[in-house]
């Protein structure tokens, strides 16, 4: 009985000094609470009435930077054909939106289709997205962007991401396979046999699992395994 006496009192005088507390420091409080109120309606107005509208406005400015991307028709792509803007104009003047960050992602792409190896790099690091299938194809790219500039290190790194990334059917295994040629080029037959078994044991249904055996064959006998 005197344990739980002890407890109230102990409860009464946490809540005493709160109430003091809180008494003492009313005005500092309310300043806080206010700032708080002011930081979290300012940003749903930022967003309603200003990222929005931009975000409109942005996804109709790339609509042809699209069409062109998927003719192939990169230039006009990357920088418009003077009626209409590319994915360039709409990074720097749409930053902030969705649009502009899927732009990178066509930038990079661009970049990598014209051979500008380091700036598609730069461009597909800016993209970022939890697509599942959007996101390995990008991380990919910067593998292929990697390899054509000789680091096949780096290649192999981003191939193995892009496998874990999602993991899946379509994208896992291609970049498994990816990630195992690579190892090739660089003599590392070891490794590209364990990723070969992996394709084996784990995606035999996949595309790059129906040919597989002749793969891993041949680097299974390259290795002396």
């Amino acid at each position: 009985m005197a344990e739980n006496k002890e407890v109230l009192v102990d409860v009464q005088e946490v809540y005493s000094k709160t109430e003091r507390y809180i008494e003492e420091n009313r005005k500092s409080l309310g300043v806080i609470l206010g700032a708080i109120v002011l930081v979290i309606g300012g940003y749903f107005a930022w967003d309603r009435l200003y990222v929005r509208p931009l975000e409109d406005e942005a996804r109709s400015a790339m609509f042809m930077a699209q069409k062109y991307f998927e003719k192939d028709s990169l230039n006009k792509a990357i920088n418009g054909d003077g009626n209409y803007k590319g994915f360039k104009y709409i990074i720097d003047e749409y930053g902030v939106t969705k649009s502009a960050n899927l732009a990178h992602y066509y930038l990079g792409i661009c970049y990598l289709n014209q051979g500008k190896f380091q700036d598609a790099i730069n461009q597909l690091k800016e993209f970022d997205t939890d697509d599942e299938i959007l996101g390995p194809v990008a991380t990919g790219a910067i593998g292929d962007a990697n390899l054509e500039l000789g680091k096949k290190e780096e290649a192999v790194n981003f191939y193995l991401k892009a496998a874990k990334q999602n993991d899946n059917k379509f994208t896992t295994p291609y970049y498994l396979m990816k990630a195992a040629v690579a190892y090739e080029e660089q003599k590392d037959y070891k490794n590209a046999v364990k990723i070969y078994e992996q394709i084996k044991s784990n995606y035999n249904d996949s595309s790059e699992g129906r040919d597989i055996d002749r793969y891993l064959s041949r680097a299974r006998m390259l290795a002396g395994v």
